[in-house]
């Protein structure tokens, strides 16, 4: 399962995690994030052990959203080594992801 994080754990659980990250931006109140709910769950367990999935509420949590310059959600950024490397936005097939993900880890 995709873990929740805050800003207050953003830099422990993604900037310093051994593995790549992918950070799932969303808010509870946008469509296309609950659409890709689903995905991001499979993701999460066919991904456990070669890349962390979390998921950082944008209305809950501001500083990082805004440290990043998300500014639509969903926005999906993947962090390797601290740093972004990969930022897409919207809804995304599963295939689209998996290619992304699969080029970073």
């Amino acid at each position: 399962m995709a873990q929740a994080i805050t800003d207050a754990d953003f830099e422990a659980e993604v900037l310093k995690a051994d593995t790549p990250v992918l950070v799932d931006f969303w808010a509870e109140w946008c469509g296309p994030c609950k659409q890709m709910l689903p995905i991001v769950e499979e993701l999460a367990g066919e991904y456990e052990g070669k890349v962390k999935i979390v998921k950082v509420n944008v209305d809950e949590n501001t500083e990082a959203p805004g440290k990043f310059n998300v500014m639509s959600i969903p926005t999906f950024i993947i962090f390797k080594d601290g740093e972004p490397v990969t930022t897409f936005v919207g809804a995304k097939s599963k295939e689209d992801i998996v290619q992304e993900l699969n080029a970073v880890s």
